[in-house]
């Protein structure tokens, strides 16, 4: 009996390390031809650049507070946590020197978003993608 309430716990730490540690794909419209790089997606994440390299207007798409694809992107790409996430929107949002990100509600609705505006960006678990978007980032 221990041993399988023992298996049991194993096997639930391990399905919940691997949901927590999904993989992220960052994706962009497949029309969208050019080079960027980690640095123009976190720039463009906070707002210092509004186009792509190649000139295009950038709509980055992003995902609510508190989602665990959130705090794994908003680490590893912007190298920001969500706490200062938010306080650096809030200062830029109080003196009129920016706007967010557009939030979206799931992996679905950014797909679809991206896959219909080449203006795009936006990250998603990689198991969300499919042949409308593009993958630029996968970690």
């Amino acid at each position: 009996m221990n041993y399988i309430k023992h298996s049991l716990s194993v096997l639930t730490f391990l399905f919940i390390s691997s949901v927590a540690m999904a993989e992220v794909a960052v994706i962009v419209h497949p029309s969208n031809s050019d080079a960027i790089s980690q640095g123009d997606i976190s720039k463009i994440y906070l707002g210092k650049i509004k186009k792509f390299p190649g000139g295009k207007q950038a709509l980055p798409l992003d995902k609510s507070e508190g989602e665990a694809l959130r705090v794994q992107f908003l680490d590893k790409v912007v190298k920001k946590s969500e706490q200062q996430m938010k306080s650096y929107w809030s200062r830029l949002i109080f003196t009129g020197k920016g706007v967010p990100p557009k939030i979206l509600s799931s992996d679905a609705e950014i797909v679809e978003t991206v896959s219909r505006n080449p203006d795009a960006i936006g990250y998603v678990d990689s198991s969300s993608v499919n042949d409308s978007v593009k993958v630029i980032l996968a970690f």
